[in-house]
Formats: structure tokens, C-alpha cells, sequence
């Protein structure tokens, strides 16, 4: 009886085994590619939907690889296709491959000296928020998948996208644009994963959040309408200034004494203010232009029906008149909490259960949401902080830095989630 168990342990030990993919070697091979990868597309940053070379690169590599590509997904976007040797579910894995108009500033071999116009001025441009590393990382992760077809029990898309930062004015772009063009068809996507590296996370680290992980993001414009008239003269005139001022006050009271936060964060910023030309002229108008962050789209319902109400009523207490528009950018990236714990084990058994580490929702916005809008997914985050350092460089800044050493782990996170989930 005891040999007969023995013998059933060993089995069914030696089956277990056979089914954990074992990629090491793989993974070996492909860390050097995947820095010089991520090097060279940081040398050559593209602004958003003018992603052309990046996007040549990404095409060249998967049909190397014997992997079916699509080109021209929303302007710039790459979409690869892998099918396993066994029939399954479809999984898709995304990273975006737009920079930022920032000029670098720093001494690193590869910097970026590029050069743009961007709403009719030169700029520098940088991948001053890592999609360089996501765009290399994503490049590794469909080597290491096309070299073990054994393993993919279904099919296993890559998304390039184009545009997260933003389409530029009058053009339509990014995740919401593939969503469109039906990117999560054909094959029908039953789960995607994405990550974002992070510069203040050290590397080795993964964290995470379930259910609401970024906020929604929406833009504002207020006009507001006055009467002109000389400075020396304000009672001749309504100062559209004057209550530009007293909005902005209005506006933070919906954040500080009407919005529950102890539900969810939520933020109203006015970024630009435009009104004027002369230091004794009243103008006879103002506009600003601002953001609203959300994680709760109850509280996002009440806090723009209130700044609906409350501007006009403003303007008009003061004698104006004001109008305000309101316009989605990004939806709430929702990490479905049923997968998240499908996908906790794989990650703890790639990182280590010590480097898995949950997180608070973060007020920056992300258009993965709109891949999430229709199918389950998965956003976490990647340390991409020199271990043992003590300063990081905020994303979107001239000095963002990354240590490259992190790219690997992003790697190995993606293509064993994927395995796993398909096997599931």
C-alpha cells in the first residue's frame, strides 16, 4: 500500500511539475534584447499617433517571430496575434509606445535629443513616463511566448497602443480608438493585462490594487462673460476676473465640505486661466480650463451636476454670466477583483510574496480603463527605483529615470500570468 502511494506521489508530483513552465533559460536570453530594445526606442522617442518608426520596430520584431501582425490599429498601433498549439482562451497583454513633449535633462548614454512640433512650437521629446520600457518589455514577453507554442493552450494578442498620453487636437487616438476599431475582436479577448513601471517603486516590487486603481479623468472649460470698462473704473464694468476667483473658491468646496472622501478621493484643478491685455483694462471676458479626477462614478455624477449648477449661479450672483463644458478623457481603471485573485499566486511565485505589495488608488488616469470597460483586467505597477537609492525622478518630468534592471521581472510577470490564466 505504501509503494502504491509512493507511486501515485510521484506521478502525480512529476505531472505538477511538467505543467509549471519552466522559461528560465528564455528569460535569459532575451534581458539583453529587452534593454537595448528599451534603449534605442528612448534615443527615438514619437509623439502621440506620429508613433511611424516605433511602431516599424514593434511590426519588424513580431513577424520575426512568426507572429501575425496588424498594422495601422488606430493610426500608429501594432496588434499581434500568437495562437498556442492548443485551443483556449484569448488573453491580451497591452503597452503603450507614445513619449511626452519634455526635454531631457541628464547625461545618460541614450538620452533623447529629439526634436517636435507640438501645438505649434518645437519641443524637446522624451519618454519622460517609461512606455518606452513597457513597449520592450511587451517585445521580450512575445519572444519568450513564440518560442514555447507547447505551452499557450489558446491565443495570446499584443497590443501596441499609440496615444495614451493624448491624441493631439482635432484627432481621435489611443485605447478608446482601438476599442473602436474592435481591437478585443477577433479573437474575442476574454481577460487583458497591462502594467505601468514606476520610478519611486524600487525594482524587484510589484504593487497593486483591486477593483477602482486610477482615476477617471475629465476635462473642463468655464467662459465667463462681464463688461469691460477701465481700471480705475470697476463700477462701470463686471470683472469676469473677479469672478473667475470666486468659481475657483465655489468649485473647491464641492471637493472640501460636499464629497464624501472617505469613500474615494476626488480632485478639481483649474490649470489655465486666460483673460485680459492690459494692467488697467477690466476685460469682458475670462476662460479656464481644468481636470476632475474621480475613482467612484457616483461621486463623479454629483460632483459635476454641482459645478454645473454652481457656475452659472456664481456668475450670475456677481452680475455675469458663465457656461461650462464638461468632457470625459478616461474612464476609472477598474481592476476586476475576481482575476486579481486568479493572478495573485503567479505573481507572488514570480516576484516573491514579500514584493507583492497592495497600494492606494492614485488620482492620475490611464486609458486602459476603456479596454476594461469591456473585458476583465489587470493594471499593477513596476519598481523601477535603483535598489538602496534614495531619491526618484517623478514621471513627466525632464530628470524621469529608470533602472533597467526591472525590465525583466515586468517580463516574466506577463508571460507566466498569461500561461497561467490560459491554463486555467
Amino acid at each position: 500500500m505504501k509503494k502504491l502511494i509512493l507511486i501515485t506521489v510521484l506521478l502525480f508530483g512529476s505531472i505538477s511539475m511538467a505543467q509549471e513552465p519552466n522559461l528560465t533559460n528564455d528569460y535569459n536570453l532575451v534581458e539583453k534584447k529587452v534593454i537595448e530594445w528599451r534603449r534605442e526606442i528612448h534615443q527615438n522617442p514619437e509623439l502621440s499617433n506620429r508613433e511611424f518608426k516605433t511602431a516599424e520596430k514593434i511590426a519588424a520584431h513580431l513577424n520575426s517571430l512568426g507572429i501575425a501582425v496588424q498594422t495601422g490599429v488606430a493610426h500608429t498601433g501594432v496588434v499581434g496575434i500568437l495562437k498556442g498549439n492548443q485551443p483556449g482562451k484569448v488573453v491580451a497583454l497591452r503597452a503603450d509606445i507614445d513619449a511626452l513633449p519634455v526635454t531631457e535633462r541628464n547625461n545618460l548614454e541614450f538620452k533623447s535629443t529629439v526634436s517636435s512640433e507640438f501645438l505649434g512650437e518645437q519641443v524637446g521629446v522624451m519618454h519622460a513616463c517609461g512606455h518606452d520600457t513597457h513597449t520592450a518589455i511587451l517585445m521580450g514577453v512575445a519572444e519568450v511566448l513564440s518560442k514555447n507554442k507547447d505551452k499557450i493552450k489558446g491565443t495570446v494578442k499584443f497590443i501596441f497602443q499609440p496615444a495614451e498620453e493624448g491624441a493631439p487636437p482635432g484627432e481621435e487616438g489611443g485605447a478608446l480608438l482601438m476599442v473602436k476599431e474592435g481591437v478585443l475582436k477577433n479573437p474575442d479577448v476574454d481577460a487583458i493585462f497591462g502594467l505601468h513601471i514606476k520610478s519611486e517603486i524600487p525594482v524587484g516590487v510589484i504593487r497593486y490594487k483591486s477593483g477602482g486603481t486610477m482615476a477617471a479623468a475629465q476635462r473642463f472649460v468655464i467662459n465667463v462673460k462681464g463688461k469691460q470698462s477701465h481700471g480705475s473704473q470697476p463700477w462701470l464694468g463686471i470683472d469676469p476676473i473677479l469672478i473667475s476667483a470666486k468659481i475657483i473658491d465655489g468649485l473647491q468646496t464641492i471637493i472640501s465640505r460636499e464629497a464624501d472622501l472617505t469613500n474615494e478621493a476626488a480632485v478639481i484643478s483649474v490649470g489655465k486661466i486666460k483673460s485680459g491685455v492690459r494692467f488697467n483694462i477690466i476685460p469682458e471676458s475670462a476662460e479656464m480650463i481644468g481636470t476632475i479626477r474621480t475613482l467612484d462614478y457616483d461621486m463623479q455624477k454629483m460632483i459635476n451636476q454641482r459645478m454645473e449648477e454652481m457656475v452659472p449661479a456664481i456668475a450670475k450672483a456677481y452680475g455675469g454670466d458663465a457656461t461650462i463644458d464638461i468632457q470625459s478623457t478616461t474612464a476609472i481603471t477598474y481592476n476586476n477583483p475576481e482575476l486579481v485573485i486568479q493572478m495573485l499566486p503567479t505573481m507572488k511565485r514570480v516576484a516573491g510574496q514579500e514584493n507583492i505589495q497592495t497600494q492606494k488608488a492614485i488620482t492620475g488616469a490611464e486609458d486602459f480603463s476603456y479596454f476594461q470597460q469591456k473585458v476583465p483586467g489587470f493594471f499593477f505597477f513596476l519598481g523601477g527605483m535603483t535598489p538602496g537609492s534614495s531619491e526618484s525622478f517623478p514621471h513627466h518630468t525632464p530628470d524621469f529615470l529608470i533602472d533597467d534592471s526591472g525590465l525583466l521581472l515586468g517580463v516574466k510577470t506577463l508571460t507566466e500570468m498569461s500561461l497561467d490564466y490560459l491554463n486555467m
